[in-house]
């Protein structure tokens, strides 16, 4: 007896030593005083049940799982039935009480085996069944359930409780009703929890009205609703836009002398910042702030504020969020991480990237440290952004500040730089990751396939594919979309149909198609057959087959996904809708459009501006405002690809300065306009030799789109089309002060209208400027100055020039210059010769440019003209000779 009473002591001490707290409890077991002690010792009995649950406890902390189940058999065969019956339900409660419901159930039927004449308690099966509920095994609730009535254990109103509870939880919710129903039968009597627990079962399945219903019929049976029930309802009603409802039921709530807490208020608040009605949601807010007792308002907590924080910053009113913060900063109590974590990822969704890195260094100033989700936030700016330097900057200050990276702070970089085409960059961080000991998920490998095949890298793609397979990845139908996606845009499109079809019956085996050794290494289980095409592979295909003209084959493919119970969304409408609107065919598209509003499609913004471009393109103008008004009843805003449709019907029309209007309208409205929108109307002036409103819409082209070489380029070549070669030199002369690349600049044009108009001077001038800068430019350029020069008898200057041209030649390298779109740099014509020599040799007068070419070639002592071909640089040889 004196060793039972020492044992609970000795465990106590050893808690923190496991292994020897065990081997004590064993040798004081096993030790002839213990198991000689005569059944009626009481203080014995006392004592030893009372050690049960230490070393019990002492065991599961310390996950010596093995033990327990021996503890279990020591007992047994240690034990008189007096001690080892309560001892083996000590046992049985520790591991309910502490999670492991597999060992407590197990352990809970062996005790219902040997002791079938003791039945257990209720309180034990409400116990277990507590526990089942809590780690979510319901499967075991039914069965604890129908061995209490085996047993013949009445059930009390809370074993009730837990058993619709589980019912609910699982999805039950006709059978919890049920029980529901029936407890009076049993002798047990609903009570204001037995409700509450049916209740949110139907509210958190959708059926919010069912729950009302419940509740208005429990009135009649004496059962009064708590203030759980009521904000259980008013939050369901508060989630699915129904805040009339949810206000009624507030009043109600009231009227029975329940005063709505802060609970209420913030499902109120909640519901109205979803919806988008920050206004209302602030003014409650206020008033909960300001209320002295005058309303009964209940004081705001820091939910609150939270709420009222993520509402301001998801309805982009930054400057209202950043007050609040400032106040919930001075406050103190109303602050937390969360707080900080909603504050920067609003900075970030708006585009306040600098002053989210402030708020993330502040956090660790003021003593809040940052959590890998506060990091994670960041980082996604900085990559979103393009500035992936700063994002590793900040997985460095990450990892210094003991936290590490995860999953998603890794394939937020992969994201990054994949995005950026830097495949080579995001392999590395694959690498970096993995070294970690971070896992990739399916996420990180797709976005990494997804990038291969944008880069048109398929062999690498095929390869990461059986990678993922070999490690176990579950090739999902994401996977199977991005590689559908693939082949569609690389032109492959037969093979794209087939892996769609294949998914049907293979699932993700049917990637195996692609001709690799992939479909050998796919596990053909159960989840390779769930991966089936969704809609989103369908709207791929069909838009594949859309865009390579394959109309009818797309059409058999809505049909198929129709019949495969795949519901067709506003995007596979749409694909429908621009393709016939491309090709003109009004009537067709309008009909797909009626079809689509049957289905109960909305029309989206891609809705309307296909539409808008086929009506464009029969110049129905009039019923292109028509659908723009639509557009503004419906609250679609129009963007700048809806204008830029618009703004072309009008100047195809010849209405010009009705065009012109629209740009003012989209100014008004905060839409940018684009340089399409530009190009559209300065060519439409320049159509009509107004050059003057031209020339005013460049300038506020520049000033809009900033001072771009597509604009330059565009006007410059507009000027010399009208003759307005002054005007044009002019523009000229600031593109190269801007050192734009000329490409996209007719430069030789303007050099030879001013040799025509005898302005040598100035093309001269052109031609040096060129030089001096560091241009690298088509030599033929020289050919009429050194033309007009010759014929002035300014030899000198002439030579001066052929000598410059031949070395531009001889160079080959022609920067920052493609003449004209049809002319290939380097190639020659087709009588053998590059364009310089074709002019230098043609019969129109450049016989003295020839004569020129002639005397700096006797200077330098060359072969023949035809001879100064530029030097090939062959890319393959360059590859292949590489070390």
């Amino acid at each position: 007896m004196e060793q039972t009473s020492k044992l609970a002591k000795a465990l106590l001490k050893n808690t923190d030593n496991p292994k020897l707290a065990w081997q004590l409890f064993k040798r004081i077991l096993s030790s002839p005083t213990t198991i000689n002690t005569t059944t009626s010792s009481t203080s014995h009995h006392f004592h030893f049940l009372r050690s049960i649950p230490i070393i019990a406890r002492i065991l599961i902390h310390a996950k010596m799982h093995s033990e327990i189940d021996t503890l279990h058999e020591l007992l047994i065969v240690s034990q008189p039935v007096e001690t080892c019956h309560p001892c083996l339900v000590s046992l049985v409660r520790v591991l309910a009480r502490l999670g492991l419901v597999d060992k407590a159930i197990s352990q809970f039927k062996s005790l219902r085996t040997r002791f079938s004449e003791n039945p257990p308690s209720v309180f034990l099966y409400n116990l277990l069944l507590e526990s089942c509920l809590n780690e979510k095994r319901v499967d075991f609730v039914t069965w604890l359930y129908r061995d209490m009535i085996v047993a013949g254990i009445n059930p009390e109103t809370y074993t009730f409780n837990i058993l619709m509870s589980a019912l609910c939880d699982s999805g039950r919710l006709e059978e919890a009703r049920e029980v529901f129903d029936r407890m009076s039968d049993k002798g047990c009597r609903p009570n204001e929890f037995s409700l509450g627990i049916v209740v949110r079962g139907y509210c958190r399945a959708g059926f919010a009205n069912q729950g009302l219903k419940l509740l208005n019929e429990m009135r009649g049976c004496d059962i009064l609703p708590n203030r759980v029930v009521y904000n259980t309802l008013i939050s369901s009603f508060c989630r699915e836009g129904r805040t009339d409802e949810a206000e009624k039921l507030v009043e109600k709530m009231r009227g029975e002398g329940l005063a709505p807490d802060v609970v209420t208020f913030n499902s109120r608040i909640s519901a109205l910042c979803s919806a988008g009605k920050i206004l209302e949601a602030s003014r409650i807010f206020r008033d909960m702030q300001i209320d002295e007792e005058q309303l009964g308002l209940p004081r705001p907590n820091i939910v609150t504020y939270n709420l009222m924080l993520e509402g301001f910053c998801k309805n982009g009113m930054l400057e209202e969020a950043k007050t609040l913060f400032e106040s919930m900063q001075k406050v103190g109590d109303f602050i937390n991480l969360e707080s900080y974590n909603i504050w920067l990822l609003g900075l970030v969704r708006n585009g306040k990237i600098l002053e989210a890195r402030l708020v993330l260094k502040e956090m660790v100033d003021k003593g809040f440290k940052p959590s890998a989700y506060s990091y994670n936030i960041v980082m996604d700016g900085l990559c979103k952004n393009g500035m992936l330097s700063d994002a590793r900057m900040v997985m460095g200050l990450m990892k210094s500040s003991g936290i590490p990276p995860d999953t998603v702070t890794y394939s937020t970089l992969l994201h990054g730089y994949c995005s950026k085409g830097k495949i080579s960059e995001a392999n590395n961080i694959l690498h970096e990751m993995m070294s970690s000991g971070c896992l990739p998920n399916n996420y990180t490998c797709n976005i990494l396939l997804h990038s291969l095949w944008k880069e048109g890298r398929t062999s690498e793609a095929e390869e990461l594919l059986q990678k993922m397979n070999e490690r176990s990845y579950g090739l999902d139908t994401v996977t199977c979309n991005i590689v559908i996606d693939g082949l569609c845009n690389s032109g492959n499109l037969d093979k794209a149909i087939e892996i769609v079809d294949g998914m049907w019956t293979h699932g993700s085996a049917a990637l195996g198609n692609l001709g690799n050794s992939y479909i050998a290494l796919v596990d053909d289980s159960n989840n390779g057959k769930k991966c089936t095409p969704d809609s989103v592979t369908y709207s791929t295909i069909i838009s594949g087959l859309c865009k390579a003209g394959r109309l009818d084959e797309a059409k058999k493919k809505f049909t198929e996904m129709v019949r495969k119970n795949l519901l067709p969304d506003s995007v596979i409408y749409d694909t429908f809708i621009h393709t016939f609107c491309k090709q003109g065919k009004l009537s067709s598209a309008f009909r797909v459009l009626k079809d689509m509003e049957i289905k109960g499609c909305n029309k989206s913004l891609q809705t309307y501006n296909s539409l808008i471009l086929g009506l464009g393109s029969k110049n129905q103008i009039f019923e292109i405002y028509g659908l723009m008004n639509e557009m503004r009843e419906r609250g679609v805003s129009p963007n700048v690809c809806t204008y830029n449709n618009i703004i072309n019907c009008l100047c195809e029309g010849g209405r010009v300065k009705d065009a012109t209007a629209l740009l003012d309208e989209m100014l008004q409205k905060g839409i940018s306009p684009n340089i399409s929108s530009f190009r559209i109307l300065i060519k439409a002036f320049c159509k009509e030799c107004d050059f003057v409103l031209a020339k005013e819409i460049f300038e506020i082209a520049l000033s809009v789109c900033g001072h771009k070489e597509a604009l330059y380029s565009l006007m410059f070549n507009e000027f010399l089309a009208g003759n307005k070669v002054f005007e044009a030199k002019d523009l000229f002369q600031a593109a190269l002060d801007r050192n734009f690349n000329l490409g996209n600049f007719l430069y030789k044009d303007l050099i030879d209208r001013l040799c025509m108009d005898k302005k040598l001077e100035d093309a001269s001038g052109i031609l040096q400027e060129m030089i001096d800068i560091g241009y690298g430019f088509d030599p033929a350029s020289f050919m009429p100055v050194i033309d007009g020069l010759g014929k002035r008898g300014n030899k000198h200057e002439a030579d001066e020039l052929a000598e410059r041209m031949m070395e531009m030649a001889a160079e080959g390298r022609v920067e920052n210059k493609v003449y004209r779109t049809q002319i290939i740099k380097g190639k020659p014509n087709k009588y053998g010769r590059s364009d310089w020599q074709t002019i230098l040799h043609r019969d129109d007068g450049s016989g003295i440019a020839l004569k020129a070419l002639k005397r700096v070639q006797k200077g330098w002592g060359q072969g023949s003209i035809s001879s100064l071909q530029p030097h090939k640089n062959d890319f393959l040889d360059y590859w292949e000779g590489g070390g």
